[in-house]
């Protein structure tokens, strides 16, 4: 999320920088929080920290919103890769691998 938003702002590429400021400001707080929470949640899990889960689990559930949210300004503007990607990126964790014990569980 850092990276693409670095990219872009980088190259020009956030016309709504200069339309709209307050609301893209908003958006990049939620991206970058969310990004934050995933993070933390992804080594709460590694160092097996107590109630990593929830925090995981919070940090997916922002993500997942983030990119139910965010293709919609890739989708305006004709570009149907990136549109693809969200929509991988979305699937991914809905269905990805949770071990509990040894059962295998889809969200």
């Amino acid at each position: 999320m850092f990276g693409q938003w670095i990219f872009f702002l980088a190259t020009g590429q956030v016309p709504k920088l200069q339309i709209e400021p307050f609301r893209i400001y908003f958006h990049f707080s939620g991206e970058f929080i969310t990004a934050i929470g995933l993070f933390i949640g992804g080594m709460a899990l590694l160092k097996r920290w107590p109630k990593a889960e929830v925090s995981y689990s919070v940090a997916i559930g922002m993500l997942l919103y983030s990119l139910i949210v965010s293709p919609g300004y890739f989708a305006q503007q004709g570009q149907w890769v990136l549109v693809g990607m969200f929509f991988y990126d979305f699937a991914y964790p809905c269905f990805s691998e949770h071990r509990n014990g040894s059962r295998f569980q889809i969200y």
